[in-house]
């Protein structure tokens, strides 16, 4: 009797490994973008010394036709290919790997004819696989070219000739081909990929208040105000305009400014306080306008190139229409009251929080599932979460399934300043980008730490950070003190070293004046309307515009994996690069980190790159100035003053040549 485990095993005779990437072990899928190279490697050998060769398999999920790339050998049993998908969706792919006897042959038989050995039975062995291959051709139908080249070897006059037919390039390439792929082994999983549109992995952001645009004392502002503000805002050089939620506010509980319970009749409490009898999340707030004039608002964004972002909160207000509808989708307590989010000692009186099992469960699922649907009807295909790591990790993982199954180009943002462990599983449920920790590392040491994890180990393949330098929620401590420079570090960091990044409106102006001993924000319009003046002194607007032209002109920026940080003889400047030379696109930047303080700093030009020696020289191109130049030799010392510029943008233009 046949033992079915042994032929099974005979038949995997090529190990396939360490396939990278393949996230939980296939648990979940890694993410790719469209036009964008997709590398994968894997370990692939055999026993003995015959030669192997291996592929990469791809396809989009559901269909049966793969798309074949090479993988090339590189070294210890290490091969690498790339794919790069030409549309957006839910693709698969895996590696498969044979026995190249034909290549075996031919590398054996050049070794036994340079040690000046007998080959004539070599030479009937390597037509005796020629013509198995035109028996069985590994393309139905395309024997007859195997057919010819073994007609020609009988007409050759001798067996040198013969040899030499059989080792010419146009032979291999034709077995290479066409021949049976012996013992072929495939990776005994089908690995999952999402594919994106390129917002995925690269956008700038500006977030506001549209109850904060009117610009007239004490007046609402509307989503006709937010239109007259386009201009601004697509000429800073943005191409996402993100909202805070623009929902009913609820009334019981309101907030007062600076988070006060103690709000007079005016104060138009927090946004994030969601649901009133006005309406609840498919609602808009009143005073903002109507569904009609947010559709116009849609529209307008899009005429200037810029797509329109919202926050979904899950949050409720005590009022919200659904707390009556659905009581059950709520946490009660004992005396019969309704139970207010909390994060103790601190309790939320204007939110209340749904609970997601129990019999809130499926329909609030569908309900959050059809709001996030009706947004969508209305031109809206970025979305960002509010505190997703307070929700259960499976709707997360099945809510944003099923939107990507009707709608792959939507954007979902993870805004979770949690453990790290936990926003990475955010992100392998389904997050297309992710806060991150950017907003708090302010060291060089910090940053190369956390940067090299980000952009080289595994989550690069599937969490992809958004660098948001502040928020409404944030009033970071270091730009509480940086003054104007420290704006300006921060804001070129966090464009040049992610491919997203953000910032919330006053930023621009150096906003930050702070809670005493907090980092919040000073009178926030979180809690009230804020009259913005952005063309007050002091303002970083050119700086906005640099930053955001050097994205769009230069391509090393939209490679965020390809950053690599450079040694500085100083710790207050951080110097890294992005992009290859080989790419055409060589950015080197330069920060001075210390807001208060000019530095003086020793770096070396990265010659190595290009593979020129210590003395070698390099075409530079100042992108802040403008000037061209050369860095002649490796060595060089540089001084950056904050006060006047605290940082160097480079291009490396190639070898300088006589």
């Amino acid at each position: 009797m046949t033992d079915p485990r042994l032929g099974q095993l005979a038949e995997r005779r090529l190990a396939i490994e360490g396939i990278d990437p393949e996230i939980d072990g296939g648990r979940f899928p890694a993410k790719a973008a469209q036009g964008y190279s997709f590398p994968v490697e894997a370990d692939v050998f055999g026993e003995g010394h015959d030669v192997v060769d291996a592929a990469l398999l791809w396809r989009r999920k559901g269909s049966n036709q793969w798309t074949e790339v090479a993988l090339e050998f590189e070294v210890n049993d290490r091969w690498r290919g790339e794919i790069v998908f030409p549309e957006i969706g839910d693709h698969e792919y895996t590696v498969i790997a044979w026995r190249d006897l034909f290549a075996g042959w031919r590398r054996d038989v050049d070794k036994k004819i340079k040690a000046r050995q007998a080959v004539a039975l070599e030479l009937e062995e390597g037509i005796a696989l020629v013509r198995e291959a035109a028996r069985d051709p590994r393309e139905p139908g395309e024997g007859a070219a195997l057919a010819d080249l073994l007609a020609e070897l009988d007409r050759q006059p001798d067996e040198a000739a013969r040899l030499a037919l059989l080792l010419g390039e146009d032979a291999a390439a034709l077995m290479k081909a066409l021949a049976p792929r012996n013992s072929l082994t495939w990776y005994e999983r089908v690995l999952d990929v999402i594919v994106d549109r390129e917002r995925a992995v690269f956008g700038a952001w500006y977030e506001m208040m549209p109850r904060s645009q009117s610009f007239e004392p004490g007046r609402h502002g509307t989503f006709d105000d937010v239109i007259k503000r386009l201009p601004y805002v697509k000429d800073l050089g943005f191409d996402v305009l993100y909202f805070t939620p623009i929902h009913p506010i609820g009334k019981i509980n309101r907030k007062g400014p600076n988070n006060t319970l103690t709000p007079t009749g005016d104060d138009p409490g927090s946004p994030y306080a969601i649901g009133s009898d006005e309406g609840g999340h498919d609602a808009i707030h009143p005073e903002l306008g109507t569904i009609e004039d947010f559709d116009r608002l849609v529209e307008a964004a899009a005429a200037h190139d810029m797509e329109i972002a919202l926050d979904f909160a899950i949050q409720c207000a005590p009022d919200h229409p659904w707390i009556k509808e659905h009581p059950e989708w709520f946490d009660w307590r004992p005396d019969g009251t309704i139970k207010f989010a909390e994060n103790p000692p601190k309790k939320y009186e204007d939110i209340v929080n749904v609970h997601f099992y129990r019999d809130s469960i499926p329909d609030l699922w569908h309900a959050l599932r059809d709001v996030l649907f009706y947004w969508i009807g209305h031109g809206v295909k970025i979305f960002r979460v509010d505190n997703p790591h307070t929700k259960p990790f499976p709707f997360w993982e099945w809510v944003i399934g099923e939107v990507r199954s009707q709608h792959p180009d939507v954007i979902f943002l993870s805004e979770a300043f949690t453990r790290p462990k936990v926003m990475k599983r955010l992100a392998k449920a389904g997050f297309t980008q992710s806060y991150t920790y950017y907003t708090w590392r302010n060291l060089d040491w910090e940053l190369e730490q956390y940067l090299t994890e980000l952009t080289q180990e595994e989550c690069r393949h599937y969490m992809r950070p958004n660098f948001f330098a502040n928020t409404p929620d944030i009033n970071p401590r270091y730009l509480q003190t940086a003054g104007r420079p420290g704006f300006r570090t921060r804001l070129l960091m966090a464009a040049t070293l992610a491919g997203n990044y953000g910032i919330y409106n006053g930023y621009e102006i150096c906003e930050a004046a702070a809670l005493p001993g907090k980092e919040e924000y000073l009178d926030s319009e979180k809690y009230q309307l804020r009259e913005w003046d952005f063309d007050r002194p002091g303002h970083i607007k050119d700086d906005i515009r640099l930053v955001n032209r050097l994205r769009r002109e230069h391509p090393a920026l939209r490679d965020f994996t390809s950053l690599r940080f450079h040694k500085v003889s100083n710790e207050n400047v951080l110097s890294y690069s992005k992009g290859t030379p080989q790419s055409g696109s060589y950015l080197l930047f330069h920060v001075n980190l210390d807001p208060h303080q000019a530095q003086t700093f020793h770096f070396e030009v990265p010659l190595w790159a290009f593979g020129l020696p210590d003395d070698g020289a390099v075409k530079v191109q100042d992108l802040v100035n403008g000037n061209s130049f050369a860095w002649v030799g490796k060595n060089h010392t540089l001084t950056l003053d904050p006060q006047a510029r605290p940082y160097a943008v480079w291009r490396l233009l190639g070898p300088v040549t006589t």
